[in-house]
């Protein structure tokens, strides 16, 4: 049971029957417990209507309130209700949460349908520092909300189509067509810049490239055969970067869509929503306005018949609601795209392919990732860091923090150690920061044992391994024997946290913001932490309920770090 959504229930019982009002309890969780576990704010609202005293608002919804599992309930300041609850009852619901393999998290009463876009890499091009934010933030949604219990798709949209295509597929045919079968993606991509000097500086072998494209299109043998055989490439190299990560993906390209382009520009044009600007088909969003004052354009056809990222975009949503039936689309890029999927949003809108009463579209941007300098993060020679590269150096400066806490550890499992904290340590450094905001990388500052860091919640695990391993008792067997009491004030604090893990899963299924995750972990290692220093537990009376506190917690860390990306070891 989530408390937050219990005194919601309770409060909006209690206004009823004292003011008649049909109102939703409004209840935060109060950020200094010794006042209260919870508050109430629908007391000064309901003054302000009624005319009366805040206070004696406040005390009428009290005395119509069901008091069975509160310690305590206070008028506060101006008409805040306090609520603190009895420590048997907050026992009764974790012993209940222990014993769910849900963790205390409801079904949903409706299953959606949820689209995950995310990582979305270029074919041809290798994955570099601006795709970790993506691929790491779409990840995390695509876990919380199977998790929550939801249908997830997660779709890897991946950019396999254009004229950038017909340069390279035109420079093969000319240039290295008997080495293509042993390429890799770092000699596609000398290749692919080698085609785009030729593009703008030859008009012979740009008319070459753009007949590529008319080829490819039409599905000619030879062409078609060697954009799959770009793509196998391209996969490939990507392929080792997701399995580093840890990241599941469903390929679906911008080529799946092309079939569909034409036709949509049709129905556009039938719908009558298609202005002609220039010789190019554009959608005119009088929402949007552009410096002048003029509504703003989304072209989905260019002047010579071609179809861009727009056309794209557009078909891709259509399809997703009219064929993929999804109740809710997350698309995760860079902040830099939010106005393009703005109009793509408000042109689905216009078209009818999308109500937004029956079906939600989110835009998940991200910041920048910066290197020491405040300046987008690159290597020493100032080219765009690889991802590859990025994440292998930070297994190797973890590797050297192993090896430092460990020195008889042995070859195998410093290699083990090595891969799941530093790749944890990337993880955690990027979710825990406020997405829409830039951040600092720093391999030093993640890899500490200290603060909000991936170890740091980590080593809180590895702690609570080593309570039930000192005890040597079968977790199980207490499990059956005991139960959890929560009577120590750090106990409790513990305790009223972890039950707070359903709250933090529900704000970020609202707000699709991560750090609310990392910084409740981070918030539960802490009060371990603390409960740790303050009460024992091997050999005393209170061994049995303080182990299943414990593994209570560990239950819960596991499970947040896992939808964070992340596994757990155990030892550190």
């Amino acid at each position: 049971m989530i408390l937050l959504s219990l005194l919601q229930k309770k409060a909006s019982d209690a206004i009823f029957q004292a003011f008649g009002e049909k109102l939703q309890g409004e209840i935060l969780s109060c950020d200094n417990e010794s006042f209260g576990h919870y508050q109430c704010n629908n007391a000064l609202k309901l003054a302000k209507e009624f005319k009366k005293n805040p206070q004696e608002v406040a005390k009428a919804i009290i005395d119509k309130l069901d008091l069975s599992m509160l310690e305590k309930v206070e008028v506060a300041g101006p008409g805040f209700i306090n609520f603190t609850f009895t420590a048997p009852f907050l026992s009764s619901e974790l012993q209940k949460v222990l014993l769910d393999p849900k963790l205390g998290i409801l079904h949903p009463a409706y299953k959606k349908k949820i689209i995950v876009e995310f990582s979305s890499p270029n074919i041809a091009k290798e994955l570099h520092v601006g795709h970790l934010r993506s691929t790491i933030i779409g990840e995390c949604l695509a876990r919380l909300f199977e998790f929550l219990g939801h249908d997830v798709l997660r779709l890897n949209h991946v950019g396999d189509w254009g004229t950038q295509f017909g340069m390279l597929i035109a420079y093969i045919k000319t240039e290295v067509l008997d080495e293509v079968a042993d390429a890799d993606l770092k000699k596609l991509m000398i290749w692919y810049k080698a085609a785009k000097k030729k593009f703008d500086e030859e008009a012979t072998f740009k008319k070459l490239a753009q007949n590529e494209v008319i080829l490819l299109q039409n599905r000619e043998e030879e062409s078609l055969h060697l954009w799959e055989r770009i793509c196998e490439i391209s996969r490939l190299a990507f392929q080792q970067i997701y399995d580093l990560l840890d990241v599941t993906l469903i390929e679906r390209g911008e080529s799946f869509y092309n079939p569909f382009l034409k036709n949509l520009v049709e129905d556009l044009q039938k719908k009558g929503l298609i202005t002609i600007s220039e010789g190019a088909k554009c959608l005119l969003m009088e929402e949007f306005k552009n410096r002048e004052g003029e509504a703003m354009p989304l072209m989905v056809q260019k002047s010579d018949g071609g179809f861009n990222y727009d056309t794209t975009d557009l078909a891709a949503l259509r399809h997703r609601i009219l064929v993929e039936r999804a109740d809710r689309i997350i698309i995760v890029t860079d902040m830099g795209q939010s106005l393009h999927f703005k109009l793509v949003f408000k042109a689905a809108e216009l078209a009818n392919y999308y109500d937004p009463r029956k079906v939600q579209l989110d835009h998940v941007g991200f910041g920048l990732v910066l290197g020491s300098d405040g300046k987008k993060f690159k290597t020493r020679s100032g080219e765009t860091e690889k991802l590859v590269d990025l994440l292998y150096e930070a297994i190797e400066h973890a590797r050297n923090t192993v090896k430092e806490r460990i020195p008889d550890i042995n070859e195998d499992e410093l290699e083990y150690l090595a891969k799941n904290l530093g790749i944890a340590a990337v993880k955690y450094a990027d979710l825990s920061s406020h997405r829409q905001k830039d951040y600092t990388f720093s391999y030093e500052r993640m890899l500490r044992f200290e603060g909000n860091t991936a170890l740091f919640l980590l080593y809180s695990y590895v702690r609570i391994m080593g309570i039930k391993k000192r005890t040597g008792v079968d977790i199980s067997k207490v499990m059956k024997n005991h139960h959890i009491e929560l009577k120590h004030p750090s106990e409790i604090a513990l305790g009223l946290h972890l039950l707070r893990f359903g709250e933090v899963l529900n704000m970020v299924e609202i707000d699709l913001l991560p750090n609310r995750l990392t910084d409740y972990l981070y918030q539960l290692a802490s009060r371990f932490n603390a409960f740790f220093r303050d009460c024992h537990v091997a050999g005393t009376k209170e061994e049995g309920a303080r182990l299943l506190l414990c593994e209570v917690t560990a239950k819960i860390l596991k499970q947040g770090l896992y939808l964070l990306g992340i596994k757990t070891v155990d030892r550190m």
